[in-house]
């Protein structure tokens, strides 16, 4: 193996992701500052208010010329308004200025700083094409008869005004700014107003005015609370990234220390498991004085201690790597047809002597007919030798243990041990069931356990598909059932009777 595999293999942590944290965290606080800034308004929106108008002005950047044009045409054409040429170069000028500024900003990247001076150079080219419109309101007609003219000349300041509120009404009180001199050139160029209709043209003209200052004043409102609303989505999705970048470095680390713990556990069986080998066969020989008597009987207890500790640590080191093997996922499965009553019957045989010594009663419950099942041999007999030892282990003296092989509803098979101990609190039961866990009565038996009996069971039949039911009530006794699916019963398949040659050949001449 290549050393760049080998560094992969012991790394299991995205160490990129770690160098994202930073950018993460930047950008939630950002947001996060900006939502807690004071101010209904405030420095938080100015870039992107001031992005919503360029973009305004760069797509509608030839609407107001044309109007402009369209106006000096009708002017020169039927009412003889040879003056409005000074009004139109000067109209034009000053939206040609805004679009070209407009262009430019789009082109550029857009900071606070340079929201704030755009928006005093947008307010000074729409201050520059009201006082355009200010020259063509003030503007005489000699030669028209009647109040045409200005009725043409308040259409036009209506439409205007119109577009110019709608299109910039992320700029506060622009049309304030530019149409207030326009409306008051045209009451300079009819004063007095010495007539009713265009007394009402005025007074529309002032009307409309004040509505477009509130229409573009609840847009800017309604925008305003747009872009709080974005940047409140925006907040949350960079926490929800950040939460997640977070779990998921944490979910790697956890890999990465679970794989080295199975590592060193997988290192370290063979450095432990050969000292306790010599530890056991050496004091088993002094136990049986195989070589000879031993003079003292202290050292024949002492030897026997020695055997007895060195096989339960044997026993503990054993279930430790099962379970760190499983967990892994390098519990590899030997599967073959095994038959789970043959199996019951050989661990009921392990533990009888020690059920025997308690006095207590083993009852066997099978029936009749049981197929085999496509399962792990010793993986089956460890489950059910650790559960008939548990319920062996927790059963009082005189007590009765019953074992049941059979059928489960969906037709598989299940192994069910049940004991009338002294059972475990309900509260109590994802306790045992987790890793090194033991109960209340567990704890104060004197014989305790390891605590990895019932998470290998778990594991064990999580790996052929099963399922593990411990139920258990104070004072009344523990069940634990073991369950294989129906896909693991070998069911027999019927005979196939041979066809006879001589009777097929007579069959086809005939």
């Amino acid at each position: 193996m290549s050393s760049e595999n080998k560094s992969a293999d012991k790394n299991i942590v995205d160490r990129s992701r770690i160098r994202r944290n930073p950018e993460i965290s930047r950008a939630v606080k950002a947001t996060r500052d900006r939502l807690q800034s004071d101010g209904k308004r405030g420095a938080r929106y100015d870039r992107e208010l001031m992005a919503m108008y360029i973009n305004s002005a760069v797509q509608g950047a030839a609407a107001m010329p044309v109007l402009v044009l369209l106006t000096a045409g009708i002017s020169i054409a039927f009412f003889h308004g040879q003056n409005v040429l000074t009004w139109t170069v000067a109209a034009l000028f000053g939206y040609a200025v805004q679009a070209v500024l407009a262009r430019r900003a789009s082109r550029q990247e857009l900071t606070t700083e340079y929201a704030h001076r755009l928006e005093l150079q947008f307010t000074a080219t729409h201050a520059l094409t009201g006082f355009g419109w200010a020259i063509f309101a003030l503007q005489p007609c000699a030669q028209c008869t009647g109040l045409d003219f200005a009725f043409f000349k308040g259409v036009v300041l209506l439409i205007a005004m119109a577009v110019t509120a709608m299109s910039s009404f992320t700029l506060q009180r622009l049309p304030l700014l530019v149409f207030s001199t326009p409306i008051l050139m045209f009451y300079l160029a009819g004063s007095p107003p010495n007539s009713p209709f265009q007394i009402s043209i005025l007074a529309m003209l002032l009307g409309t005015l004040v509505f477009f200052i509130f229409v573009s004043g609840r847009l800017y409102n309604a925008n305003l609370s747009m872009l709080s609303v974005q940047a409140e989505k925006d907040w949350l999705i960079a926490e929800l990234e950040l939460a997640k970048s977070t779990s998921d470095e944490a979910r790697r680390r956890a890999e990465e220390a679970n794989l080295a713990k199975s590592r060193f556990l997988a290192s370290m069986s063979h450095e432990l498991r050969t000292p306790l080998n010599a530890i056991l066969g050496f004091s088993e020989v002094m136990k049986n004085e195989v070589l000879g008597p031993l003079e003292n009987e202290t050292y024949s207890e002492y030897v026997a201690d020695i055997h007895r500790s060195g096989d339960h640590l044997l026993r503990l080191i054993n279930e430790i790597l099962d379970l760190s093997r499983i967990e892994a996922g390098r519990y590899s499965l030997n599967e073959e047809p095994v038959s789970m009553r043959n199996i019951a019957e050989d661990c009921i045989a392990m533990v009888e002597l020690k059920a025997k010594n308690k006095n207590i009663t083993i009852n066997a419950q099978f029936e009749r007919v049981l197929p085999l099942v496509w399962a792990d041999e010793r993986s089956m007999r460890q489950v059910i030798l650790n559960l008939l030892s548990n319920a062996v282990k927790f059963t009082p003296p005189k007590g009765i243990v019953t074992l049941k092989v059979g059928w489960t509803a969906g037709g598989g098979q299940y192994v069910s041990i049940k004991d009338d101990g002294p059972g475990i609190p309900e509260d109590e039961i994802p306790v045992v069931l987790s890793a090194f866990g033991q109960g209340s009565i567990a704890i104060k038996s004197a014989e305790q356990g390891t605590g990895l009996g019932l998470p290998i069971v778990q594991a064990i039949l999580a790996e052929h598909g099963g399922e593990f039911i411990l139920r258990s009530k104070l004072r009344e006794g523990t069940e634990a059932t073991a369950i294989l699916p129906r896909d693991r019963v070998l069911m027999d398949a019927p005979s196939i009777e041979t066809p006879d040659p001589e009777k097929t050949k007579r069959r086809s001449f005939a």
